[in-house]
Formats: C-alpha cells, structure tokens, sequence
C-alpha cells in the first residue's frame, strides 16, 4: 500500500511513542496555524463587508503564507509516515499490524502516550487499549506494508 507516493510505513508500538517528542511539537505548531488561518479567515470576510481592499490583500497574503507553513509540517508528518486526521484537535495515526492486518495506533495533541489502537474504518470512536494487543510477540513483522 502506499501513502503519497511512497510505501506506508507500519510502527511498532515502542518505536511510535519514541516519535512523540518531535510529532507532538509538529503536531502543535499544526493546531496553532489551523487555529490563526480560522482567525484570519474571520477577519477577511469582515474586511470584505468593509470592501477594504489593502486589509484584504494583507490578510490574503497571511493565508497563503500559513498555508505554506501548514503544509510544510503536514509533509513533515508524512514524510516520518505519520497520518494527519483532525488538525483541529491535533489528532494523529501511525499505521502498524496487529494480528496480520493494517491498524492505527491513535495519538492525540496532550495525551501522555500512544495507549489507544483502531481499526482502518472505525477511526476515533472506535479507540481500543494498546495494551495486551501490541507486545513483541504481537508487534509487526515488517516496517513497511
């Protein structure tokens, strides 16, 4: 299977949280840009009811300059073969195998550690404890599906 391009990485459970240092500051920078460019959204549309021009163009050039910012860490992420799902609340996946098939080991922005699994289809709502599901008896076989 592959993500973008490029075969999709499958992490054991020690080697994701081993990543948390760095995915929650990427994570974090991500939250707070997609909180900004809701801000500045909000005030383009209000300089436009003012039909200010310059504010406008100011603010544009804002946007896109976030936006570039915003998806220089969403590559980021994908590029350690971690999946962006809501950057909202700074929730995120890293692919791994349990029992032989594809499963997300689930983080969210503030949580200690990774301590929560779902399958593909399921996505949040369906959070499972890792906990006597990824073992070493049970972890992947192989770093790439």
């Amino acid at each position: 299977m592959t993500v973008a391009g490029r075969k999709r990485k499958l992490f054991e459970l020690e080697e994701a949280r081993s990543t948390l240092p760095l995915v929650s500051r990427i994570v974090s920078d991500i939250v707070e840009i997609t909180a900004t460019m809701g801000e500045v959204y909000l005030e383009v549309r209000q300089a436009a009811e003012l039909l200010d021009r310059d504010r406008i163009e100011e603010l544009r050039s804002r946007l896109v300059e976030l936006a570039d910012a915003h998806l220089d860490l969403f590559e980021e992420l994908a590029t350690l073969g971690v999946e962006m799902k809501d950057p909202e609340i700074g929730l995120v996946d890293f692919p791994a195998r349990l029992d032989g098939r594809i499963v997300y080991l689930c983080w969210k922005l503030g949580e200690e550690t990774i301590d929560h699994w779902h399958e593909l289809t399921t996505g949040f709502g369906g959070r499972e404890p890792v906990e006597g599901n990824f073992d070493p008896a049970t972890a992947a076989s192989s770093n790439e599906a």
